[in-house]
């Protein structure tokens, strides 16, 4: 499995090709990208379990929207079923994916306490509330930026290994490996599409909408309520450009695609 290098400058070209995928199929990357939130909130407020399932189902719900976009960019048809197309490939390595996922994340978790003594810990865990002096308590930062730190690379391992272990048949420390290394080699365009997807999809429309209610709040209050509706698809749409660049699409579609 070779994983491409790209250049800084191809953060963005995935941005402009995400925003391409949804022109084509706007309704169907619609469903895919909320269709995926809702199916893991829902999962979510499962008592007890709700959470920790919701975490090892993420890789298969990411791979059908990946199976989406793969659908879209080919011009094949596809319809509302592709978001659960990912649970008919290589389920249990994709579960397994989630669950180091979510015992990397719970590391990572509980290494912020060393900065803070538990207190980002108690506020992940609903065992606080969120308080403004939150920040000015000794520590808060630096529980921060120990997570932050701890959290990149099981992100990194994670990135690419739904695609990995689906299209490809990868073992999960495997996927998870590869997925690391790709990322690590591409820090650079992660980085230009980290900076980009932030300029695009929240401070841009940010500052629109503030400048257009100085003059009008209620046209901006209009404003503000379709653009999640649009930036959120557009953003899930960027994550196939991004698998295909690096790691090139000769799997064989599923059925479903």
């Amino acid at each position: 499995m070779q994983a491409n290098t790209l250049p800084a400058s191809h953060g963005m070209s995935w941005i402009r090709q995400g925003f391409d995928l949804w022109k084509k199929n706007p309704a169907l990357m619609t469903f895919l990208s909320f269709g995926y939130l809702l199916l893991v909130a829902l999962i979510s407020v499962v008592p007890l379990i709700g959470q920790p399932a919701a975490t090892l189902m993420m890789p298969a719900l990411s791979l059908g929207v990946l199976n989406g976009g793969r659908a879209i960019a080919r011009g094949q048809r596809g319809g509302p079923d592709l978001i659960l197309s990912g649970f008919r490939s290589n389920l249990p390595t994709l579960v397994t994916i989630g669950g180091i996922y979510l015992v990397g994340s719970l590391l990572a978790l509980f290494a912020t306490a060393l900065g803070d003594g538990g207190l980002l810990l108690e506020l992940m865990t609903g065992k606080r509330e969120v308080d403004a002096s939150l920040a000015e308590q000794p520590g808060f930062l630096a529980a921060v930026m120990i997570g932050t730190v701890a959290s990149t690379p099981v992100m990194m391992a994670y990135w690419f290994a739904p695609m990995l272990a689906g299209w490809h048949g990868l073992s999960a420390p495997k996927a998870m490996v590869f997925s690391l290394i790709a990322c690590a080699r591409n820090w650079k365009p992660f980085l230009t599409y980290g900076i980009g997807l932030m300029m695009i999809a929240a401070v841009l429309p940010a500052l629109v909408i503030g400048v257009i209610g100085v003059f009008s709040p209620t046209l901006a209050a209009l404003i503000s309520v379709p653009l999640p509706l649009i930036m959120v698809p557009i953003v899930f749409a960027t994550f196939y450009p991004n698998v295909r660049d690096i790691f090139g699409d000769d799997a064989t579609p599923t059925a479903d695609a």
